[in-house]
């Protein structure tokens, strides 16, 4: 039964899990830098929406696969580690020009793709999927409930990121300065793929 208690603990969850650094938040800070807010909307609603879709398939059955074949897991931990080396040498490549903007904004359909590799996404799929999804509910009110929630939670909460990359561009004058940041940012990206691994 969908009661208030299991909303605020759903709702507390999410939360916490979204607003916290991860691979999909630093890609969104990379992206306000480089290419502003405005330009990193498709980026934003492709994490939400792919994450949604991902969360209603989990409770729909996809998280049992992950209980039955661990391994699954593993693989993605690697997949999504040789995406973050990926991103992180193309940003650092895209710092030869500093007068003109090179590469581009994650598209919708390729941020809802990198969910699926994405080992933080796995994990709030499948403990939404066990821990909160009200059983006793009919199905499809159950995972439309999981899933709505975990888009309306998420969608503020990663935009906070893009939000700060967008406004450290707005601060960023000094070629030297960017230079430094981006590193610095493609460095957290290994670093983060590497954690996730570990």
């Amino acid at each position: 039964m969908i009661d208030l208690p299991l909303i605020l603990a759903l709702s507390a969850y999410y939360f916490a899990m979204f607003i916290t650094p991860g691979p999909n938040n630093t890609m969104l800070t990379i992206s306000g830098i480089k290419f502003g807010f405005k330009d990193t909307i498709p980026h934003i609603f492709g994490i939400s929406s792919g994450h949604a879709i991902q969360i209603s398939l989990v409770c729909l059955g996809l998280g049992s696969l992950f209980q039955k074949f661990p391994q699954i897991q593993e693989y993605l931990k690697w997949l999504c580690l040789i995406y973050l080396l990926y991103l992180a040498w193309s940003m650092i490549g895209s710092i030869k020009d500093h007068e003109v903007q090179s590469g581009r904004p994650l598209k919708f359909y390729e941020a809802s793709l990198f969910q699926w590799v994405n080992p933080k996404a796995w994990t709030i799929a499948i403990m939404a999927g066990t821990a909160f999804f009200p059983r006793e509910e009919n199905i499809l009110i159950a995972v439309m409930f999981v899933c709505i929630s975990a888009f309306l939670i998420n969608l503020p909460c990663i935009s906070v990121w893009a939000l700060f990359g967008a406004s450290l561009k707005k601060y960023i004058k000094n070629h030297l300065l960017k230079k430094i940041i981006e590193y610095f940012f493609s460095i957290l990206l290994v670093l983060t793929g590497i954690y996730l691994v570990i």
